[in-house]
């Protein structure tokens, strides 16, 4: 974006809605390239989200035979004002599993068990739990219609936001005479 100012804003703007939601919605690939949507408990980490998801739920086991997912963070829709546009960030992401007792490793749990407390020191301590660092490669951030970024970059704020202008156009309605 050209106007700085405003690339801060919404970049703050993200950065608050990431904030203000505990759980995403993950998109994985099976070993057969097939999609499978689940949802996850999530912490903020420095310009990444961390996940400890177990061996159980297919979209862990996801995550180890294709590192790249998808990310959707979103507005409830009980809160929403427009359910059509709801407020919401996406982000394809890197997975990295996180070998237990690295410093990473302490890093994640300690970020998770901030924002969630002690469940996820229970979990933690689980062999089938595995730590994954959900690196981001780029994404979009809608904020309602006609209001959406792309955002650029391996940051969760955008390194480089772009406002998307080509978008919702009237159909040309075609009458049909007989």
């Amino acid at each position: 974006m050209k106007n700085k100012g405003l690339e801060q804003q919404i970049s703050d703007e993200i950065m608050m809605m990431v904030n203000s939601r505990k759980t995403l919605m993950l998109s994985t690939l099976d070993e057969n390239n097939h999609p499978y949507a689940s949802y996850a408990a999530f912490a903020i980490g420095r310009e990444c989200l961390y996940v400890l998801v177990s061996d159980i739920a297919i979209h862990g086991v996801n995550l180890r035979i294709h590192p790249q997912a998808s990310v959707l963070i979103i507005e409830d829709e009980d809160s929403a004002i427009e359910m059509f546009a709801r407020l919401r960030v996406t982000y394809k992401v890197e997975a990295e599993w996180i070998q237990v007792d690295s410093d990473a490793w302490h890093v994640g749990i300690a970020l998770l068990t901030e924002r969630h407390g002690q469940r996820i020191t229970n979990l933690s301590q689980l062999s089938d739990f595995r730590l994954f660092k959900l690196n981001p490669r780029g994404g979009r951030y809608v904020k309602g219609f006609g209001k959406a970024y792309q955002i650029d970059g391996g940051t969760l704020a955008g390194e480089n936001l772009q406002h998307l202008r080509e978008g919702h156009k009237k159909r040309e309605v075609v009458i049909k005479s007989e």
